[in-house]
């Protein structure tokens, strides 16, 4: 079985005005669907990030792929390498958005991205859930959480309708965007994207989360806009409302300096990325749960390696989330659950994605009490949607976006913004 044709298409989707550490969401998410076809019929199928600099390199990957067998991983591996060290890439945004916007993760994005393809079109061959290719399944559901964010109401550019999910400034208004998303997904843990309003502010929202969900596992998220000072303070406020305490400081130093100051457990998806950053948390102490994402971390066997890493070194594990859509989100679930290891409930924005936004056949994928349960469908599981890929790339070309930055995002609203961190 050898490649025959590869498309790379570019696409765009309606996203709500999320406030982060770095700035505001702009109106439309950037996502690039990937489509293997072999000599023998078979298909494969990946989504990956969206921005300038990445869609370069899938562009210049792609031919190189034709002809290769889909079960030479190593193969990709190398062309991968090659064209991340021959290919200059055009700017990304101005200042990086964690792990996702870092020229320095090219070759993990570029291989990962192609990789789950590969896996699927494997997968579909041998006529099993690509889970079971990834060893077999553990846990037939992964358990995901309620992922909340402070938001406006609508976009600021006037062609923008109001968005559905309302404003979010205030601990009611927030406690009421949990009450929808757990009604409509049965999520059994709660995560607040913070870094955005004053550190009292959301440690408020924190507690009016804790009062109205008692029991619930709950998570904030600064983004590393707090400073140490700032994180241990809060850490005071918050000690006993947490199951973990995610990157609330922007360095691996500081959050080692804060485990020891508060003894609580930290979480991160943005200062240790890779294994070399691994193992010197494994000196420092600094994080005690990892936030894998195999969209930078190298793909899905190389989220398998970092899950025994943390088994062998004892760090829990679970998993960070962009904007994304369906495919992305059963790509995470097949590869969470084939290992052992999965601490804690996933991060996902899926519940963000308007429903007309989706790419796969069938619609928008549904959440059963909180979790994505796998079935026997072969592959990741999900098919193209093509009329909808076709609307998707339309909408991708007349957008004019082609790469996130929410810090100019943020500067339609407040002209002096610099989403430098930390601010707090």
């Amino acid at each position: 079985m050898k490649l025959k044709t590869i498309r790379i298409t570019p696409i765009a989707f309606k996203d709500a005005p999320l406030l982060n550490a770095a700035g505001i969401h702009e109106p439309y998410a950037l996502r690039t669907i990937i489509e293997l076809e072999s000599d023998s019929g078979h298909i494969g199928l990946g989504e990956t990030y969206g921005d300038a600099p990445v869609l370069d390199l899938l562009e210049v990957l792609a031919p190189d792929l034709v002809g290769l067998d889909p079960f030479d991983l190593n193969g990709l591996r190398r062309r991968a390498q090659d064209v991340v060290a021959r290919t200059q890439t055009s700017a990304g945004a101005a200042f990086t958005l964690a792990p996702g916007t870092d020229p320095a993760k090219n070759l993990q994005k570029l291989y990962a991205a192609f990789e789950v393809a590969f896996l699927d079109m494997q997968a579909r061959y041998l006529g099993m859930p690509l889970v079971d290719l990834l060893g077999g399944r553990v846990r037939d559901a992964v358990p995901f959480s309620a992922y909340l964010f402070f938001k406006y109401a609508r976009h600021i550019d006037a062609r923008y309708p109001d968005d559905a999910w309302g404003e979010t400034l205030t601990p009611d208004q927030l406690v009421a965007q949990a009450e929808t998303m757990i009604k409509r997904h049965g999520f059994k843990s709660i995560k607040l994207k913070a870094g955005v309003l004053s550190p009292d502010q959301e440690v408020a929202c924190i507690r009016a989360l804790a009062s109205r969900f008692p029991g619930v596992p709950l998570r904030i998220d600064p983004n590393g806009n707090w400073s140490l000072s700032t994180a241990i303070v809060m850490g005071g406020q918050l000690d006993g409302l947490l199951e973990y305490y995610e990157d609330p400081c922007p360095t691996l130093t500081d959050m080692a300096a804060l485990h020891q100051a508060t003894g609580m457990p930290l979480a991160t998806n943005m200062v240790v990325t890779d294994l070399n950053q691994f193992r010197v948390n494994t000196g420092s102490q600094g994080c005690q749960i990892i936030l894998s994402d195999h969209h930078y971390w190298g793909g899905l066997r190389d989220t398998q390696l970092l899950a025994r890493m943390c088994e062998t070194f004892g760090l829990g594990l679970s998993m960070h989330s962009n904007s994304h859509l369906g495919i992305s989100l059963m790509a995470m679930a097949h590869v969470a659950a084939s290992v052992p290891l999965l601490s804690y409930a996933c991060d996902t924005h899926y519940p963000w994605l308007d429903p007309q936004e989706e790419v796969i056949a069938g619609g928008q994928l549904r959440f059963e009490d909180g979790a994505i349960v796998l079935g026997a469908a072969a592959g990741l599981g999900v098919d193209i949607d093509q009329d909808a890929l076709a609307r998707l790339h339309q909408q991708y070309l007349d957008c004019g976006i082609r790469s996130r930055n929410d810090t100019a995002q943020m500067r339609k609203y407040q002209p002096d913004w610099t989403g430098k961190a930390p601010r707090f």
